[in-house]
């Protein structure tokens, strides 16, 4: 992903979930994805899919068992 991707991807999520905290990195020596925080917190990565013709965009984020509220 470049730059503008990346700019472009982050305000859709900022927008989307009304957090302007969420942050979207380029990936070392990865050019199909990023890296989202919120604030200094990973929390996920976005990953780029051409085909077809189109582009889409896929987030993946894990959550912990031991991160949920009991």
């Amino acid at each position: 992903m470049d730059k503008d991707e990346i700019k472009r991807v982050e305000a859709y999520l900022r927008q989307k979930f009304r957090l302007p905290s969420i942050s979207v990195f380029k990936r070392p020596n990865k050019d199909d994805s990023a890296e989202v925080n919120i604030g200094d917190e990973f929390i996920g990565v976005i990953f780029k899919d051409e085909e077809d013709g189109e582009t889409s965009y896929a987030f993946q984020m894990a959550i912990l068992d031991i991160d949920l509220p009991e």
